[in-house]
């Protein structure tokens, strides 16, 4: 006994140790200057990286829109996934639950009740047999050392589980939250795509009411009125996409809040209810995986891979168990407590496997084979987090130069219009210069606002690559980094 809970204090297999962090100090090869180019119109205000600064838990109450924030709320209160990873979390624990009681003796209550017929030659030559009842009562204890540590293993494997289950609810609830705001941020995009397309169409219907008209005084050819028709059709044309993307954006949010599209409030939304974030919070390279949920994820199932280690080393050896009994054991009921007919007994065994064909090794080795797969994909994990807050923080600069040179293009684009429409009200321009005015003023009115919403949704997707501010959230059962230490 003493021997054995001695040898219970250890666990074979390696001790687990968290990868340290990455040794970079950076996130591109070149600075990401300090703030982006502003540009004077909506959506355009330059944007600040603070390096350092920790994220909000809820980032997206940064964007000023309660619109948003309920699209957000009510999804993540009635999204089926979550309430799907909730009930994951909560069996993980569960499992742990049920692995603890290995650690304590198992008891057993049993009852027996036989009527049967005993041979007499069983007791001596010529005996006649007979026929009895035979009642047992016993009470069966038994208790397996946790000599190497097996179930220990067992139990840190399951408890690394829950930690990763619990990484895995947290990825959900930030990539529902970033879907919603995106989603909410495409359909105001297209609303306002088609809005635009909307003007343009009126205006191109007025300009083909001004040539017809001009047609039949004789200062217009009938080819200018087909290709005005022709125009105006085209920029029709056009309407019906956008009008499928926003019904598909409706649909989306439909699902995304936990209804079906035909039961839903329909969401109105346009990007000037939104507010583009000034001051972006950036986190250190060095905390990031702490932050990233699918980090943490990957680096518990790290931690299950190596307790796994653990629990195949200890099959390998020695098991010892002590078991024991007390009851009794009588040919009538009536006296089966009676001090006379009580049994007891206490055993001791010791399991050894031999030779299994080495089976035992073989699950060993693979054992060890998947903690290098787990460390692989860890890596993997944490390089690929790396590159999306690098995309994202160069896409970011980048947006805010491509939106001054829209913004450019189209105040250029309108002068070039108005200009043009006066020479052609006055015969001073032909239509053929007109209507490629209005094509060119067509195309960059569309543009400017499809940069506009490129702005917003980098910026939530800056929001995704850092983490999303979990750690700094009640609602969802969320812990510090620093607590996880």
């Amino acid at each position: 006994m003493a021997v054995a809970l001695l040898l219970s204090s250890c666990a074979v297999g390696p001790n687990f140790k968290p990868p340290p962090a990455p040794a970079t100090d950076g996130y591109t090869a070149e600075a990401v200057p300090a703030q982006t180019e502003a540009t004077a119109t909506g959506g355009g205000e330059a944007q600040q990286f603070q390096l350092g600064r920790d994220l909000p838990g809820q980032w997206w109450t940064l964007f000023a829109s309660t619109r948003l924030n309920a699209l957000i709320a009510e999804a993540m209160a009635n999204y089926p996934d979550i309430a799907a990873q909730q009930a994951a979390l909560l069996a993980a624990r569960e499992n742990v639950r049920a692995q603890e009681g290995v650690f304590y003796p198992q008891l057993q209550g049993d009852g027996d009740a036989a009527r049967e017929k005993v041979s007499g030659a069983t007791i001596g030559p010529g005996f006649p047999g007979f026929i009895t009842s035979v009642y047992q009562a016993n009470v069966d204890v038994s208790y397996t050392f946790d000599l190497f540590g097996g179930e220990r293993r067992a139990l840190e494997g399951l408890q690394a589980q829950v930690a990763a289950q619990n990484f895995k609810l947290q990825a959900s609830y930030l990539t529902l939250t970033t879907n919603v705001a995106s989603t909410a941020i495409q359909l105001a995009s297209v609303r306002d795509q088609i809005a635009a397309t909307r003007e343009i169409i009126t205006l191109e219907e007025k300009q083909l009411t001004v040539i017809q008209r001009q047609f039949e005084l004789g200062s217009q050819t009938r080819a200018d009125v087909l290709q005005q028709q022709s125009n105006l059709a085209s920029v029709r044309a056009t309407l019906p996409p956008l009008q499928q993307q926003l019904a598909a954006a409706e649909h989306q949010l439909a699902v995304l809040t936990g209804h079906f599209p035909r039961d839903a409030a329909r969401a109105e939304f346009s990007l000037s209810d939104l507010t583009l974030p000034q001051d972006l919070p950036v986190s250190l390279p060095s905390s990031l995986v702490a932050q990233r949920p699918d980090i943490k994820a990957q680096e518990a199932m790290m931690r299950q891979a190596s307790a796994a280690i653990g629990v195949a080393t200890a099959n390998m050896l020695p098991q010892l168990t002590l078991s024991g009994a007390y009851g009794g054991e009588s040919l009538t009921f009536a006296s089966l407590l009676t001090p006379g007919s009580n049994t007891w007994s206490i055993a001791a065994g010791i399991t050894q496997p031999l030779f299994q064909g080495g089976t035992l090794r073989a699950k060993r080795r693979a054992a060890i084979d998947t903690y290098e797969e787990s460390s692989a994909q860890y890596r993997l994990t944490v390089l690929q987090a790396f590159q999306n807050v690098a995309d994202t923080l160069t896409a970011l600069d980048n947006d805010a130069q491509a939106l001054k040179a829209e913004n450019d293009a189209l105040n250029a684009a309108k002068a070039s219009l108005d200009f043009i429409q006066r020479q052609y009200d006055d015969g001073a321009a032909n239509y053929v210069s007109l209507l490629t005015a209005e094509q060119t003023y067509q195309q960059a009115r569309l543009a400017s606002v499809r940069a506009v919403a490129s702005r917003y949704t980098d910026t939530v997707t800056l929001f995704q690559a850092l983490g999303g501010g979990w750690w700094n959230r009640t609602d969802a059962g969320a812990q510090s980094p620093q607590a996880q230490k």
